[in-house]
């Protein structure tokens, strides 16, 4: 059995030699056994417990790779009217200790909760049900 035993995020693309696609809240992983995108299974063993990003490259013990893919998830996008008002809903998503995407146009992404949509449409903002990919940011200590 193929085992991955370390998580490059530079990696030769050249070498790749299959993909794996996870949703968020499955890329934190120590040891596991996945099934790549084409069924194939491997055995992930890494020293320590880390979250895998999307373009992660899991390094196999024959020298090739394993591509980290995120899945589409069930997700919320948020805009607010102008950027006070979407640092606003921000604070409130963190003040529930919320993971939280901060998307290239401004934008928030959370994972989709209908407690959360109603909290949201209640201080105004714009919410869109989107099935995307989703990659919070890291917390203030993280180091990978």
């Amino acid at each position: 059995m193929r085992r991955a035993l370390a998580v490059e995020q530079d990696w030769d693309r050249g070498l790749k030699a299959g993909s794996v696609t996870l949703a968020h809240d499955k890329r934190h992983l120590r040891r596991q056994l996945l099934v790549d995108d084409a069924g194939g299974e491997f055995l992930l063993d890494l020293v320590h417990a880390t979250h895998l990003h999307e373009g992660d490259g899991l390094a196999l013990d024959d020298g090739k790779f394993v591509e980290v893919r995120a899945a589409a998830e069930d997700v919320l996008d948020i805009a607010g009217r102008d950027a006070a008002h979407t640092a606003k809903l921000a604070w409130h998503l963190g003040n529930r200790h919320l993971a939280v995407q901060v998307l290239d146009d401004g934008r928030l992404r959370i994972a989709y909760d209908h407690v959360i949509e109603a909290m949201l449409n209640g201080l105004g903002a714009k919410v869109f049900r989107a099935n995307e990919s989703f990659a919070p940011e890291h917390g203030a200590y993280h180091a990978h």
